[in-house]
């Protein structure tokens, strides 16, 4: 039986959100950006109206203010659009269990088994359209199609607020003609790379072959092929599908450039005490921790260190990252940002402990410790009690 699959992609998300918590905002040309003191003044969404200044995302906020003076710019409510995601997701739901959210304001829905009890692709996308407008004031754009990329290249394809279907008699007509760089996972690098090889267009890249991209571009050649000729079967998963997680990770540009032993030890161990509180509510212990540094300039420099044990010990993570930073990284120059993850996770069940008669049973006693701290924490709030950051 072909599959009926639809990609909702909510419209200018973070803007849309705003607009329907103060719905003055409709008539101006708003968006929501970061702080200019903290320095994160760039544009992280934009409204119908900011949009005719031809504002983008990402640019900075000083760029969108020359294109529109009277441009409203709102600091962004993460927190609130987390909840405002699952409202939506949760409408979703009505339809097929079959919801795989692919970022807070795209999913997809497998609705094969869906149709006998309410309709054709077309119909439950025009449903959900109206039932998620009507209920949260967001607007999205639903690709309907037989698999999920094509799903997606038609939520993309008309917006705001539309349907598009590509179907097998309509896709080479709707997406031959559309930039290769529309694909998923094309991005500047490999769009400069099929540019090269004269492949500008989606048709391009499906007549190209499968053996000239997987020369060129390995394992994702072969998977453009596939996408661009309609050949991806790959599922939608459940709700009920436990998601995979590959690694965990916090970081923070400062208000101020930090430089120093002390400054960067205290930022470090509060990052790692942040992923550990993580990788413990996964159930989840590390194999790798990975620093990267943003300078002044720009620049990022990404290092990362294999553990002699996995963890989810704060004081283990820290320790670890500031090895990183002691070798690669001289302490007297100015960072604007610092991440901190750990990858390689497995499963802390999946552990087992190599004893020694000169184990002093340390690591244990440090995990037990941070799991009560996590038990304060939850009971009388995550800043009662943190650790001390001259941590050796």
């Amino acid at each position: 039986m072909d599959r009926t699959i639809l990609h909702c992609d909510c419209n200018g998300f973070y803007a849309s959100v705003e607009c329907a918590l103060k719905p003055e905002l409709r008539n101006v040309p708003m968006a929501v950006g970061g702080d200019r003191e903290s320095r994160h003044g760039i544009i992280l969404a934009k409204n119908e109206l900011a949009k005719k200044y031809n504002i983008r995302t990402a640019e900075t906020i000083y760029q969108a203010l020359k294109k529109c003076p009277e441009l409203i710019v709102v600091p962004p409510q993460h927190s609130v659009y987390r909840e405002f995601s699952e409202r939506i997701n949760e409408i979703y739901r009505r339809y097929t269990d079959l919801v795989e959210p692919f970022s807070i304001d795209e999913s997809w829905l497998d609705v094969t088994e869906s149709r006998l009890l309410f309709g054709d692709g077309k119909k439950i996308a025009d449903e959900l359209r109206a039932a998620v407008r009507d209920e949260t004031s967001v607007t999205i754009s639903v690709g309907v199609s037989f698999n999920k990329v094509f799903a997606k290249l038609g939520s993309d394809y008309k917006k705001p607020d539309a349907t598009t279907v590509i179907s097998h008699e309509n896709w080479k007509e709707i997406l031959f003609p559309l930039p290769a760089s529309y694909m998923l996972y094309v991005g500047g690098a490999t769009s400069k790379t099929l540019s090269s090889l004269g492949i500008r267009t989606i048709g391009d890249l499906a007549n190209a072959g499968d053996a000239l991209l997987t020369s060129r571009l390995g394992k994702l050649g072969h998977t453009l092929y596939l996408y661009s000729n309609g050949l991806d079967e790959s599922p939608v998963k459940s709700i009920y599908d436990k998601r995979e997680v590959k690694s965990i990770g916090n970081g923070t540009t400062f208000p101020k450039d930090i430089s120093g032993e002390e400054e960067i030890r205290r930022e470090v161990f509060s990052l790692s005490d942040s992923i550990a509180v993580r990788m413990r509510k996964h159930e989840l212990k590390c194999t790798t921790v990975q620093v990267q540094i943003k300078t002044p300039q720009f620049r990022i420099i990404s290092r990362q260190k294999k553990l002699d044990s996995p963890t989810y010990s704060a004081r283990a993570i820290g320790a670890a990252a500031m090895d990183i930073i002691h070798s690669s990284w001289n302490m007297s120059s100015p960072i604007r940002m610092i991440t901190v993850t750990g990858s390689g996770l497995i499963p802390e069940n999946a552990v087992t402990e190599q004893l020694s008669f000169f184990d002093d049973g340390a690591p244990k006693k440090q995990d037990e410790l941070e799991k009560t701290m996590d038990s304060l924490r939850k009971k009388f709030g995550g800043s009662k009690i943190n650790f001390g950051y001259n941590i050796e």
